[in-house]
């Protein structure tokens, strides 16, 4: 977990493959306030392409981070409208 941000929700989509961790990031994010922060927690590596790539042409949300460790890809996602 990140020290450098405060996580309103942690979204687990271990397990899940492409293209359910967008689409449930999507979901997750839709349902909170502006400059809420959505800890992702995946297994799936496309994830980082696919997380970023969304994140990149979608208003309203900023990819802050993403890291990978021991087969797991977190990505923080704030939104921001």
């Amino acid at each position: 977990m990140s020290a450098e941000f405060d996580i309103t929700q942690t979204l687990d989509v271990q397990g899940e493959s492409c293209p359910m961790p967008v689409v449930k990031t999507k979901g997750a994010i839709d349902d909170l306030d502006a400059g809420a922060v959505l800890e992702v927690v995946a297994t799936d590596s496309g994830s980082m392409s696919d997380i970023e790539g969304w994140a990149s042409g979608t208003d309203g949300v900023e990819l802050l981070t993403q890291e990978e460790s021991d087969g797991l890809y977190t990505h923080y996602v704030r939104k921001t409208e």
